[in-house]
């Protein structure tokens, strides 16, 4: 395959949020034949399973994007130890109905930053367990929870020295679990 789209699903409906700008800087690691497109989760209704036969065009728009991608990168803050309520509506939506889910065998890959010492490992863990159901083949390895602080963005909005080299690191293997689960 001569490029790679990635939907990328920030869990955060913030505009200054630190996992919409760890979004961005990631993609600025990823090689040339990738490309990343932040999808928008702000207009999906909440998902109601009596709306399955007529789903709203937002709904129906973003199970498109998420189709028509070649894996998809989730980027997710940590609300109450587990992942935001606007990222489980917007799995749900395109989970839906059943037996049509724009989710089925799309490699993924999972991140978080937060400015707790642990980063968003709940929220990963338990968006892990959603994505193992969805049938998403989901890289294990390496984890990142990434600590959000002074020094993790540079001051033109890409990793910071001291985060780079690691954070390179995961997109590489990030990567390499694209092209071969793609």
């Amino acid at each position: 395959m001569s490029q790679y789209n990635i939907a990328v699903i920030v869990g955060s409906l913030r505009k200054d949020s630190f996992n919409r700008k760890l979004a961005t800087a990631l993609a600025r690691l990823a090689p040339a034949d990738f490309s990343f497109t932040q999808l928008r989760l702000d207009d999906l209704p909440l998902y109601n399973q009596d709306d399955d036969g007529q789903q709203a065009a937002s709904v129906l728009r973003f199970k498109g994007e998420v189709k028509a991608a070649q894996g998809v990168l989730f980027v997710t803050a940590e609300y109450n130890r587990s992942i935001p309520g606007v990222l489980k509506n917007a799995i749900d939506n395109a989970s839906r109905p059943y037996g049509q889910s724009a989710w089925a065998g799309k490699p993924a890959g999972v991140i978080g930053a937060s400015v707790g010492a642990i980063g968003t490992s709940m929220a990963q863990q338990h968006l892990r367990n959603v994505l193992a159901y969805l049938d998403m083949p989901t890289l294990g390895q390496p984890e990142a929870f990434i600590h959000a602080k002074e020094g993790l963005f540079d001051a033109d909005g890409g990793i910071g020295a001291g985060s780079r080299e690691f954070l390179q690191g995961w997109m590489n293997q990030y990567v390499a679990w694209i092209k071969k689960h793609a």
